[in-house]
Order: C-alpha cells, then sequence, then structure tokens
C-alpha cells in the first residue's frame, strides 16, 4: 500500500468552527425527490415561471443582448443605477416614499442580503431574536456567525408581541443585535401581522433600541383580504429586504436591501468581499422587463394561478385532513402551516411520504431550537388536480400515525 495514501489528509481537523453550526436546507435536499415524474411535491417555494409569456421574456432577453458592452461587464458593489430605481418605484408602491436609489443595494437574490446582515451585526454568541418558526434560509445564513437565538411564537395574526415584551424585558435595551420577521404572507406560517401589531412592534423596538429586519418577498401575492403597510413604510430605521423571485424570476438572483446610511455603508463592504459585484446581465435583464413589457399584467396572471392553487389545498385540508391538525389559512404567499399533536415527529413521516409520492418540509428545521410536530406545504408549484391528490395522501400518512403514534393511557 502507498504510504502516502493512509497518511492523515492536511484538512483534517481544520474546519472552521463556524460549519459545525450551519444547517442543511431541507428544501434544497428534496429537490431531487421533487425531479421525479410521479411525485406531488408540496416542498418547494418555486415560483411556477411557466406563467411567464414568452414574447414577454424575449422582450427582456433581446434588450439585454443588443445592451451586451454593459451586460457582459464588471458592475459597481452596490448594483446599477437604473436597476435601483426601479426598486424605488417598486417601493413607493408600498408607501415607502422619499427614498432614492443611494439608499439601497442590489444584492445576490435576498438570501445574499440576509448573510452580509449577519456579517455586519453578528459576534459569536450575540443575541438575536427571530419568530417561531421561521424561514429556513434566514436561519442557515445566521447560525454560521454562531449567535443565541431567542425565538417568539406567532399565531394567525403574525408574531406574538406580547411575548416579545416579555423577551425584551428579560435581555433589556440592545439586549438583541436584531430582530427578524417576515411580517407578510410568513415564510413558513403564511400568516400576515396585524396592523396593530405592526405598531406595537415598532414600538417595543425603538424602546429597547433592537433593529427590525423585515423580510418581504410576498406582499405583492395578495389573493384575499386588505393591504396592510410593511414596517418600512412605518419606520425609515427599519431594515427592508426585497426581492425579484417572486414577481419576476428566482433564476435571475436579484433581490435589495433598504437600509439606514450607516448600516448600507457596511453592508457595502461586506459585499465587497463577497461577490465584488452582481450580475450586471441579471440587473439589465430586470430593467427591460420592468421598463418594456406589461409586467402589472404577467404578476395578475401569477396571482391568478397561485390564488386558485391556495384554494384548492385549503378546500382539500378541509375535506381530507384530520380534525386533530391545524392549518393556517393564508391570504396570500406560498405556504400553510400544519401543527400535528404534540406526540406526531414528522421527521419520522417524511420518508413515507416520499414512498408514496409526494413531499413537504418538515417543521423542525424552521425552529432556532428543535421542534418536530409540524409541517410546512407549499401550494405555488402543482396543478390544483395534483393538490388535491397530493392532500389526500398525505392526509391518510398523517391519520396513521395517530393512531399509531398516540400515547397509551
Amino acid at each position: 500500500m502507498d504510504q502516502s495514501l493512509s497518511q492523515a489528509k492536511p484538512w483534517e481537523g481544520q474546519f472552521a468552527e463556524r460549519i459545525k453550526t450551519m444547517r442543511h436546507s431541507a428544501t434544497r435536499d428534496l429537490f431531487g425527490a421533487a425531479a421525479r415524474d410521479d411525485m406531488i411535491s408540496f416542498s418547494g417555494g418555486m415560483p411556477d415561471v411557466r406563467v411567464m409569456p414568452e414574447d414577454v421574456l424575449r422582450v427582456a432577453l433581446e434588450g439585454t443582448i443588443a445592451d451586451k458592452g454593459e451586460a457582459l461587464q464588471y458592475g459597481s458593489t452596490d448594483g446599477r443605477e437604473k436597476t435601483k430605481k426601479i426598486v424605488v418605484e417598486l417601493m413607493k408602491e408600498l408607501g415607502v416614499e422619499h427614498i432614492c436609489p443611494d439608499d439601497l443595494i442590489i444584492t445576490s437574490g435576498a438570501q445574499q442580503a440576509l448573510d452580509l446582515i449577519a456579517k455586519v451585526f453578528i459576534n459569536p454568541g450575540d443575541t438575536i431574536l427571530v419568530e417561531a418558526p421561521t424561514y429556513l434560509g434566514a436561519l442557515q445564513a445566521f447560525s454560521s456567525y454562531q449567535p443565541n437565538f431567542k425565538s417568539v411564537p406567532f399565531d394567525d395574526n403574525g408574531i406574538r408581541v406580547d411575548l416579545l415584551e416579555e423577551v425584551l424585558k428579560e435581555i433589556g435595551p440592545r439586549g438583541a443585535k436584531f430582530l427578524y420577521t417576515i411580517p407578510t404572507f410568513q415564510n413558513p406560517g403564511g400568516v400576515t401581522m396585524a396592523l396593530e401589531r405592526r405598531k406595537r412592534l415598532i414600538e417595543l423596538c425603538r424602546e429597547y433600541e433592537i433593529t427590525i429586519i423585515e423580510d418581504d418577498p410576498y406582499s405583492r401575492l395578495r389573493y384575499a383580504g386588505e393591504h396592510i403597510p410593511c414596517l418600512r413604510s412605518m419606520d425609515e430605521n427599519v431594515v427592508y429586504l426585497g426581492t425579484f423571485s417572486k414577481i419576476f424570476a428566482p433564476g435571475l438572483r436579484l433581490g435589495w436591501v433598504l437600509a439606514p446610511q450607516d448600516i448600507l455603508g457596511r453592508i457595502n463592504l461586506a459585499k465587497q468581499g463577497a461577490d465584488l459585484c452582481g450580475s450586471a446581465f441579471t440587473q439589465i435583464v430586470a430593467e427591460h422587463y420592468f421598463e418594456e413589457t406589461d409586467w402589472k399584467a404577467t404578476l395578475r396572471d401569477f396571482i391568478a394561478t397561485y390564488g386558485s392553487r391556495r384554494e384548492a389545498m385549503l378546500e382539500a385540508c378541509e375535506e381530507y385532513l384530520p380534525k386533530e391538525v391545524h392549518f393556517t389559512k393564508p391570504e396570500g404567499g406560498f405556504f400553510l402551516w400544519l401543527t400535528l399533536p404534540e406526540y406526531i415527529n414528522t421527521d419520522d413521516m417524511l420518508q413515507e411520504a416520499l414512498d408514496r409520492g409526494v413531499t413537504f418540509v418538515p417543521g423542525s428545521g424552521c425552529f432556532a431550537d428543535y421542534q418536530h410536530n409540524s409541517m410546512r406545504l407549499a401550494f405555488c408549484y402543482e396543478k390544483e388536480e395534483d393538490i388535491k391528490e397530493g392532500i389526500r395522501r398525505l392526509a391518510k400518512i398523517i391519520a396513521e400515525h395517530l393512531e399509531s403514534d398516540k400515547p397509551q393511557d
């Protein structure tokens, strides 16, 4: 045997401690299974880009090719001025006035913004506040910087601000680096924070000097109910994350962060070390799309498609799920959240579900602390008839576990 092959590899024992705290994405781990022809996937929150008209997409791409001198070149770290002007107009439609392109940075999706915020704010051991459950991608981004998570549950009206106040009293002023929230059509819960709770949340964070990070991917995808103002429109100190993924195309990897200049300058510095600059090509594609097509008509088509699928999933849940299962009834976004009796572990159901041709995201990955009796279902991608069949399959598995796993008296 070649002696060199038996020697220890030079990287053994050399990995950073932070890698031990990094989390897997249950959604990404399930992508391979979800690609099977016989699989009904409720796991990925994937926009149905099949709805996008080809002629609309052609306008954006042909315009970008004509601009190849800029599209194929390096750009500035903070993003193209023209792209940022489009974002400014999008933000004005959400009630965020008196901002300019210099108030924001274009990022590689809102996911990069989460990582950059974590890099700028978090030292190992720092406390950050999150909803319970919360977006698993945010937990991934934050956990690599080794914070101490404090979780605040939500109900059907959003984060429990009464419980948040108890946490803030415990940790005191500036006791957390920031509070991360998805107030509108929350991922994974599907719930929306009521207006009065938003006002109280801002009051509490002002009182205790806690920065609010508002993640807002879904607010333009409303299928029922009335619009509720975003937190950033109510307080200019809120750090707002937006994305083109849900209103155009996730494959472009385009998002933005709107923040006070003190924060923005540090994010810009962190971004220089991460990627030097984002893709000019994808930014120019977005510019042509939003300036030269009737993108609002396309968005209405998306909304009609997702709204119909939401109705199909809610109806199927009412018809098939056992009465012991609670599920949220979102007015927009992509997700329903199922809560089962505490003796159920949905991690244990996943392989059975895959074997029977349906996927979901176990809820355990969406908690900073381990909780196991919930699951996230995405209604955005499958057609109505498949949604109904998928819920029927899943309900059968749940019913079996409710019987077999029930503690004996």
